[in-house]
């Protein structure tokens, strides 16, 4: 299974943020274990490098880039991808970003901590509990 992972998850995991912590980090080992194919933006990565290194250190963010390359499948940022993210009028547009990536990566999902930002489409937008729950792997 091919799953858009969006970034406040992979925040959730890093931050260890209450209340988020455990269901995203069982996302992320899935994705370490092989057992689900995960892709994240390459937005991703400077969105989190900047929110890590602020809250964290230098350091810190350094580790954290590379444990993404490693376990991730980045998703590249094209002009298709960007066209379609400024004509969408979504109120975020970075989430416009992650719902055009997914779609290009013909993800069978995007989990999201925020799926009420996502529209409503044909691609399922779930938080980590319910993609655990739903895929019965929890």
């Amino acid at each position: 299974m091919n799953v858009f992972i969006d970034t406040n998850v992979l925040l959730d995991v890093m931050l260890e943020r209450r209340g988020f912590y455990r269901d995203s980090l069982t996302v992320w080992s899935l994705v370490e274990q092989g057992k689900i194919a995960g892709q994240i933006s390459v937005i991703s990565f400077n969105n989190i490098y900047y929110i890590v290194r602020k809250i964290r250190s230098r350091k810190t963010a350094d580790r954290v880039l590379a444990m993404l390359r490693d376990v991730f499948t980045p998703v590249a940022l094209d002009s298709k991808i960007l066209n379609q993210a400024i004509a969408a009028g979504f109120g975020d547009f970075e989430d416009a970003i992650q719902y055009y990536s997914a779609l290009h990566a013909d993800a069978s999902c995007i989990i999201s901590r925020n799926p009420d930002h996502f529209p409503q489409s044909d691609l399922p937008v779930l938080s980590s509990a319910e993609f655990l729950a739903a895929y019965s792997l929890k």
